[in-house]
């Protein structure tokens, strides 16, 4: 799916907002509404999955500035279930994240 789409920003602030209603943390969900901006300002069309877009963010906002290691509050299998993908993909997500937000 292109990230350009309204469609796109739209089922990822939905896969985001699950997420911190599960964990709440108002100021990485700020974060991770910035850099899904962010990304839909990109000229770069992303491949895949909004699942792994959407956990993607969160991974990287999680982890930002410092040693990944997974999300806050959740285990890894459980994150999986509730983003519907998997820890790899979400690593590989917001390991491109990371480049296109660090540019």
């Amino acid at each position: 799916m292109n990230a350009i789409t309204p469609e796109f920003e739209a089922e990822c602030r939905v896969l985001i907002d699950q997420y911190f209603a599960a964990c709440p943390d108002p100021a990485k969900q700020k974060r991770t509404h910035k850099v899904l901006r962010m990304l839909r300002a990109s000229e770069k069309t992303l491949q895949g999955k909004v699942n792994g877009w959407a956990g993607g963010i969160i991974y990287f906002v999680a982890n930002e500035g410092s040693l990944s290691c997974g999300v806050p509050g959740m285990l890894n299998a459980d994150f999986e279930k509730l983003m519907d993908v998997s820890m790899e993909t979400v690593r590989r997500r917001a390991a491109c994240i990371r480049e296109l937000v660090l540019l």
